[in-house]
């Protein structure tokens, strides 16, 4: 009898340890596999920081440009740019929810951003402190909170960023629209360059939910300010491209984006 027992939980542990974890059986949402592979070409794709490299280097280009043509204005220049997939690379830990295909949440947000360990963008800290050499100011506008800011600015200072005071790191203190804090900047700046992964970072016309067809049609209307004043980084796993295609319903679960995500993918005919 304590032969067999043995044998029972013998097989049992054994089954246990060669069974997949509960989250491989159920599998994970169509949304959340397609932040794995971002994740992954965030980290990993030479093609990823090429691009990076590229937007930046054409913001160094339009940049000189900018300050060739200064002497007449008054006004300190600046640039101002959003932080989150523009400088500060968060893709460990939308890899590490989406593989445990968990949906966002505020407090493993904060949990992720106070550690403080989030890495930089390529090109993003070559860029920034070649502004501040030129005497050029930078601002950062981002829709962190601000119980955020210690871990924000922490962040910053880790990869020596120039301007990391209170005075030129703007966090989100009410609605989410960046305008208010861009007109500040405007009023005692003569901003000359703006970046950012998202197109709210740009434009108030992206502001208030727009659906796909108004964002498309903003974009076609701005399209010369795109590589000219508009310095777009590429972030492929997160965004307001995602909450318009869900109609920003952030109540989904993860088999009702899986239904719209069919529902709007183009696919090959059969």
């Amino acid at each position: 009898m304590k032969k067999s027992i043995g044998l029972v939980c013998a097989s049992a542990i054994l089954l246990a340890a060669c069974s997949p974890p509960k989250q491989t059986q159920q599998g994970i949402s169509l949304a959340n596999g397609g932040k794995v592979w971002a994740s992954l070409w965030q980290q990993r794709a030479a093609e990823y920081k090429a691009l990076c490299f590229q937007a930046y280097n054409l913001a160094k280009l339009r940049l000189d440009e900018a300050l060739a043509k200064s002497s007449g204005n008054n006004k300190p220049m600046a640039v101002v740019t959003d932080i989150d997939e523009t400088l500060l690379d968060n893709s460990p830990y939308d890899a590490m929810r989406a593989l445990n295909n968990q949906e966002y949440t505020l407090d493993t947000w904060k949990t992720w951003t106070a550690k403080a360990d989030a890495d930089t963008v390529p090109g993003a800290p070559a860029f920034f402190k070649y502004a501040a050499s030129k005497g050029v100011q930078v601002y950062y506008i981002t829709n962190r909170d601000e119980s955020e800011r210690e871990g924000t600015t922490k962040n910053l200072q880790k990869y020596g960023l120039p301007y990391t005071d209170a005075a030129h790191i703007f966090l989100k203190n009410g609605p989410s629209s960046k305008e208010a804090r861009r007109q500040q900047v405007a009023a005692k700046c003569d901003i000359v360059l703006l970046c950012g992964d998202n197109l709210p970072d740009f434009d108030k016309v992206y502001d208030d939910k727009r659906p796909e067809a108004e964002r498309t049609a903003a974009t076609e209307r701005l399209r010369k300010e795109f590589g000219s004043r508009y310095i777009v980084i590429p972030n492929p796993s997160y965004g307001d491209f995602e909450s318009a295609l869900f109609k920003y319903n952030y109540k989904l679960s993860g088999a009702q984006k899986d239904s719209v995500i069919k529902a709007n993918i183009k696919l090959e005919k059969q």
